[in-house]
């Protein structure tokens, strides 16, 4: 899985949750920094901010559907602000998101990444 986040705080915090529920997970902090993870990883799921320095999150999601490769690779939009019509194709989750939800979304997607992950 790829956290894109740009707080610290909430990015380590939502990774710490995550590898606590059993989920491989790496990080970035912006758009462009996660457009170079997709270089060596093909996550299972994308959790995304939308407003970040150096590559918005929209950005970021224009680039990756331009990208046959990529284009297929679910995104979760975890965002306070933010014009829904723009991620209608997404999941949004609203910050503060709640962590019941939160962990729904992720195992509908990831759900045997954990199982995986547990076994070995």
């Amino acid at each position: 899985m790829l956290v894109v986040e740009d707080e610290p705080d909430i990015r380590e915090t939502l990774r710490d949750i995550l590898e606590m529920e059993g989920y491989r997970v790496r990080c970035a902090s912006n758009g462009k920094e996660a457009l170079d993870a997709l270089a060596e990883m093909r996550p299972r799921l994308i959790l995304l901010d939308l407003m970040m320095p150096v590559m918005s999150g929209y950005e970021f999601l224009q680039r990756l559907r331009e990208n046959d490769d990529l284009s297929t690779i679910p995104v979760a939009v975890v965002s306070a602000v933010g014009d829904q019509r723009a991620v209608s194709d997404t999941t949004v989750l609203r910050k503060p998101v709640d962590l019941d939800t939160l962990l729904h979304v992720v195992d509908e997607q990831c759900g045997e990444c954990r199982a995986e992950a547990a076994s070995r």
